[in-house]
């Protein structure tokens, strides 16, 4: 086992599987059908663990690896690490309930155990069983106030929900949080999520410049400060934010798109604008948004016909988006009216297009971070923490197929900013 141990210190992990094999070898083997009557001590059960956490490293390995675990369960079933080892390995393997069996099973051998009730937590987030996960964070930091991991997750939970009423108590765990990880931009980016949240504006763009100092090419910060700027009607200010943002992140299309709003519309600069919505379509030329506003681009320029044949394409990809509809209709009255032609060009029966979700027509907005230090931690008995497995967090650039109140909420948001963006347009459309 020492051996072993030294080899995968030394990252030769070939030689370190050798040894371990042949210290497990040397353990007394297992008769099918008979009670193991045996009892091990834990220390010399490790090599059990020892060699399960090296194969699974191999994605390939993983049933290996958890046969294992099983193992040693089974040669000792009060053998709490190798089912913390296990829960974590069954979540690698994206089998939550499992994991929670698991989990459950080393609660009953060590319930004042902060990290296992952490542990749990994050089962149940995988679950989508938010109200236990954050009743799990709770006991965690009830067993120790200071849990980092606990207080920034369960702080991010509480945003999520859209209950109002838990804003103040996220607030106060995140600022613990920074207080025990000054380092981390998440904690201050989150902070100033729940400003924006509760519109205080200054705070939070406070927040966002602490978070984008520690880490320049943080790129929810840079964003979201961005669209606080816009939103505050600071437009020119969110302009250098978002020349850093696209610095560092080029295919950043919501960033594209507000930059080329603004450019448009605070700095009248069409070319500018052009070019932005140009990039968004050589990068997704289904871009709904990008290639509308592009059309706006070609109205602007007074090619009417282009604007009209961008307009039709525009319609093809969302069929059902009214508003593409309408201005199609004002620049064929447009064309109409200064008697380039007399009937439209594109009837709108010939029009075809592929069905899908409705896309909003004019917000951009991005509110989650997209490096939560959400994770399983891997405790042990001696009560060291090894580094972090991979994160466990949501993927923020994805839509979540089912709709909480903050999200329905946010939709309603995202509708009526799109309308005040129509009309903005319109105008625009109509010369005024």
């Amino acid at each position: 086992m020492n051996v072993g141990r030294t080899y995968k210190n030394l990252n030769r992990t070939k030689e370190a599987e050798e040894s371990y094999m042949m210290a497990k070898s040397l353990m007394p083997q297992i008769i099918p059908g008979k009670k193991y009557a045996a009892r091990i001590a834990p220390n010399h059960l490790n090599v059990y663990i020892n060699l399960a956490n090296l194969i699974r490293a191999n994605e390939s390995r993983l049933e290996e690896a958890d046969q294992l675990y099983r193992q040693a369960i089974s040669m000792r079933p009060d053998f709490k690490q190798a089912y913390i080892s296990r829960g974590e390995l069954l979540l690698k393997m994206n089998k939550p309930l499992k994991a929670k069996e698991a989990y459950l099973k080393a609660l009953e051998l060590d319930r004042n155990n902060a990290d296992l009730w952490y542990n749990l937590a994050i089962v149940h987030i995988e679950l989508k069983e938010p109200n236990e996960a954050l009743k799990n964070f709770n006991r965690a930091l009830e067993l120790n106030p200071k849990h980092k991991l606990a207080l920034f997750n369960s702080a991010i939970l509480m945003q999520e929900s859209g209950e109002v009423k838990l804003r103040p108590e996220a607030r106060k765990r995140l600022l613990s949080y920074i207080n025990e990880e000054p380092q981390d931009a998440n904690g201050y980016f989150n902070l100033g999520m729940l400003a924006m949240d509760d519109k205080k504006d200054t705070e939070a763009e406070m927040w966002m410049k602490k978070a984008i100092k520690l880490q320049a090419d943080f790129r929810s910060a840079l964003f979201n400060l961005a669209l606080l700027y816009s939103q505050t009607a600071k437009e020119l200010m969110a302009l250098p934010v978002l020349e850093e943002l696209l610095r560092y992140y080029p295919d950043h299309i919501k960033g594209l798109i507000l930059k080329g709003d603004i450019l448009m519309n605070q700095k009248k600069d069409i070319l500018g604008a052009k070019k932005c919505f140009e990039k968004i379509l050589e990068m997704d030329p289904s871009n709904v948004q990008g290639k509308h506003n592009l059309c706006v681009v070609y109205f602007e320029e007074k090619d009417l016909l282009k604007a009209e044949r961008c307009l039709v394409e525009t319609l093809a990809l969302a069929p059902h988006e009214e508003y593409i509809q309408r201005h199609l209709n004002i620049v064929r009255d447009k064309i109409s009216s200064s008697s380039l032609i007399e009937q439209p060009i594109f009837p709108i029966s010939k029009t075809s297009g592929v069905h899908g979700d409705k896309i909003p027509a004019g917000n951009v907005r991005e509110i989650r971070s997209e490096s939560r230090p959400t994770q399983i931690i891997k405790t042990s008995d001696n009560k060291s923490q090894s580094k972090p497995s991979k994160p466990l967090g949501k993927n923020t650039d994805t839509e979540t197929p089912h709709k909480t109140t903050k999200e329905i909420k946010e939709i309603e948001k995202k509708r009526v900013a799109a309308l005040k963006r129509l009309e903005e347009i319109e105008r625009i459309l109509n010369g005024e």
